[in-house]
């Protein structure tokens, strides 16, 4: 499975639960995380996606920790099946109108 796949199905499953993933680029800070997802009631966080198995660049560890530092959360996504378990964890305490 590519990395794009998997950023397509986050980007599906963000949508289908009314909200936005969007494409986040920061130019002058690279290595920012890939997706700035936001859903309803306030919940934003933001994925790094990798293809299986692989592992952030030392860049997006900086940038990664920096965000983190702020008290915002990251998350490296590198499966459909963790894109369902960030998903469940940013959605536990919410409930659909």
């Amino acid at each position: 499975m590519s990395e794009k796949e998997i950023e397509n199905y986050l980007v599906r499953k963000i949508k289908h639960k009314k909200g936005v993933a969007y494409k986040f680029t920061s130019p002058g800070n690279s290595g920012v995380p890939d997706r700035l997802c936001l859903l309803p009631n306030r919940k934003i966080f933001f994925v790094e996606l990798k293809s299986p198995g692989k592992k952030p660049r030392a860049l997006q560890v900086n940038q990664i920790t920096k965000i983190m530092s702020l008290g915002q959360r990251v998350y490296v996504v590198d499966s459909k099946e963790k894109v369902d378990e960030v998903l469940e964890t940013e959605l536990s305490n919410w409930k659909e109108d």
